[in-house]
């Protein structure tokens, strides 16, 4: 009886966040043309390859659920939302330039991961948190059963869902294990639920499509 649980975990397409070099976690920025093309592209790539899924689970934030639906059009499959899957809250940075946040908000010499997000205004979530939160979405598509399924996200809440499955704490002051996902990059995984069993097929950092300096 084969019971493994197929996920491929996929980040979004650039979005306008990268065009305005600003950061982004909550700040809620759709695609761009590039970015569109990117996913295309990948979608493309993947109906070419005969990947098919039985269900495609995605954060609601724009450039997720953009990304989503035009795999899901590609693919001719319906996408899901879960708000578990949205990236980080990153609290009132969300949108500011880097030199800006560096300002209003000064980075510590040391964060721990039970610390806020941003530790000056004791706002946006811990790392734990954080961790929780993709292992409460991780979960729940496990908990689907058996079956092929593509999750599509950000790259911070999927760098947090592949610690807890390699199981890797959060990490501290920029040591511990983050997982690198560029536009359109994705994570092959298979999970055997009686062994607890977890296999890393294949790892794509990003789309072959690059946006114009």
């Amino acid at each position: 009886m084969n019971n493994k649980i197929n996920i491929t975990f996929m980040r979004h397409g650039r979005s306008r966040a990268d065009d305005e070099n600003v950061i982004e976690g909550r700040y809620d920025a759709p695609l761009t043309d590039v970015g569109r093309q990117q996913v295309q592209a990948r979608a493309k790539n993947l109906k070419h390859r005969n990947l098919a899924f039985d269900a495609i689970i995605a954060s609601p934030l724009k450039r997720a659920a953009e990304t989503a639906q035009i795999v899901g059009q590609t693919l001719s499959i319906n996408v899901e939302f879960d708000d578990d899957w949205m990236e980080k809250d990153n609290g009132p940075i969300a949108g500011m330039s880097y030199d800006e946040a560096k300002k209003k908000y000064p980075l510590p010499d040391f964060h721990n991961p039970f610390d806020p997000h941003v530790l000056t205004a004791n706002a946006g979530e811990t790392m734990w948190t954080f961790q929780s939160r993709a292992a409460k979405a991780l979960e729940k598509v496990i908990h689907r059963g058996p079956g092929q399924y593509l999750v599509v996200a950000h790259g911070g809440i999927l760098s947090a869902a592949m610690r807890c499955i390699v199981g890797a704490q959060p990490p501290v002051t920029g040591q511990g294990i983050d997982f690198s996902f560029g536009d359109t990059g994705f994570v092959r995984t298979h999970y055997t639920p009686n062994q607890n069993h977890w296999i890393i097929h294949e790892l794509v950092h990003g789309s072959e499509i690059q946006a114009p300096e």
